[in-house]
């Protein structure tokens, strides 16, 4: 399964390092990622490939969310097909 995974917030070292240490254990794939520096905010979005369709979307965005909260960002994962279905109405 694909999904997008975005991070916001202000920019301080060690962001890209926690999300994808979280990433790298749950074997989930970064096929794209953006990120730049806004005005002192940083910004990051990334296409990444969950390996297995039977992993806990829910509890991947859990933990993600409490990731964000340790390193001071909104870290968001929505599945891809969500997009998809947005832009065909």
């Amino acid at each position: 399964m694909r999904a997008i995974l975005t991070t916001i917030g202000a920019d301080k070292a060690g962001i890209i390092a926690g999300v994808s240490t979280y990433l790298a254990k749950n074997q989930i794939n970064i096929l794209d990622v953006s990120q730049t520096i806004m005005n002192g905010y940083f910004t990051m979005m990334m296409m990444v490939e969950i390996p297995d369709e039977k992993v806990d979307f829910e509890k991947i965005t859990t933990e993600l969310n409490e990731l964000g909260e340790k390193l001071g960002v909104e870290i968001k994962i929505r599945n891809e097909k969500l997009y998809q279905a947005m832009h065909q109405l």
